[in-house]
């Protein structure tokens, strides 16, 4: 384990490694042309915030329309309010919670370092320091049962969240859990089981006045995630750091990204030498139009086939998903 003083130069080395592949990007893309910023991946709350007014320093703007930071739930009780207020004045408009579950037992099987009691100390740190739009994420399909009523109850006592995403619990290959898979210790819910506790969390949600906009995500009227809707629509955007993903919109669609390996990202800022670290495609129009088609089947809009090149999958003009 690292020590307090080898963490924190750790941290500035990686920042300072962010900060050079944005400065290395000005000479070809136009940052300040971005409307929204999404700080996620990993645990972006364990970052100080002198550092991270060192990447919004470098991206030379902080008057986001919307400015998403991930926030893990012992982390802003550990920094309390002043923590929170910090992020406000710093430009965050927005923050994602990663609740996940209001159970403690569930949250120990999961190795969350919060309980239920820590995660609505955080929402209310989060509403006291001024934040009027938290999103927070729950995971299902852990149990072979969900308590919505539960859900129900306590989402009414510490008042709506802006925005909900509900994730179906997948597991990692070499994670904690798979290794409870393969000695035999835990076991996955059946594909019977996750549909109930998927439709269950969709009929409690639309009681509780939340729009259904896309298979993932609900958000109360007028509160829908705009950044992560750029994903869903082929919205360009440029991602920074090991892992991050971009897409460039021109002539041709072109994605590229960034190897995950820390060690390599690290080397690449060092040497200036980008490429290294770097994959990229250019998308046919034929994978453009499967993107469009299962991107677009996600979404409460559906997809217009005519916006969609001439492909023999398709027979009608019009495919729109009405309900989930």
């Amino acid at each position: 384990m690292r020590s307090s003083q080898s963490s924190g130069s750790f941290i500035a080395d990686t920042v300072s490694a962010i900060c050079a592949e944005i400065e290395a990007s000005r000479a070809s893309f136009d940052l300040a042309g971005a409307h929204t910023l999404y700080r996620g991946g990993g645990t972006p709350s364990l970052l100080p915030l002198a550092q991270l007014e060192r990447i919004l320093d470098a991206l030379g703007r902080r008057d986001f329309q919307e400015f998403t930071m991930e926030v893990n739930p012992d982390d802003i009780v550990k920094g309390g309010e002043e923590y929170a207020r910090g992020l406000l004045n710093l430009g965050v408009n927005r923050v994602s919670m990663g609740v996940q579950s209001f159970d403690d037992a569930v949250l120990r099987r999961m190795g969350r370092r919060h309980n239920a009691a820590e995660a609505l100390e955080a929402y209310a740190l989060l509403r006291k320091a001024g934040f009027g739009n938290i999103s927070i994420d729950f995971i299902f399909g852990f149990a072979p049962s969900l308590d919505t009523e539960k859900i129900y109850a306590q989402l009414g006592q510490m008042g709506l969240p802006e925005h909900i995403s509900c994730y179906q619990l997948g597991i990692e290959e070499g994670s904690g859990l798979d290794k409870m898979v393969q000695k035999g210790l835990y076991t996955m819910p059946s594909d019977e089981e996750c549909e109930a506790q998927y439709y269950a969390l969709c009929d409690m949600l639309r009681g509780l006045g939340y729009e259904h906009y896309e298979i993932s995500n609900w958000a109360l009227p007028g509160r829908r995630s705009r950044h992560n809707s750029a994903y869903w629509n082929h919205t360009p955007y440029i991602g920074f750091g090991p892992g991050a993903h971009s897409l460039f919109v021109g002539q041709d669609y072109v994605r590229r990204w960034n190897n995950p390996s820390l060690a390599q990202y690290l080397d690449a800022a060092r040497s200036g030498n980008w490429d290294a670290v770097r994959g990229s495609e250019t998308l046919s129009p034929e994978e453009l139009a499967q993107e469009r088609l299962f991107l677009g089947l996600r979404t409460k809009e559906g997809v217009d086939g005519k916006s969609i090149p001439e492909n023999k999958w398709f027979i009608s003009d019009s495919i729109i998903l009405e309900e989930f």
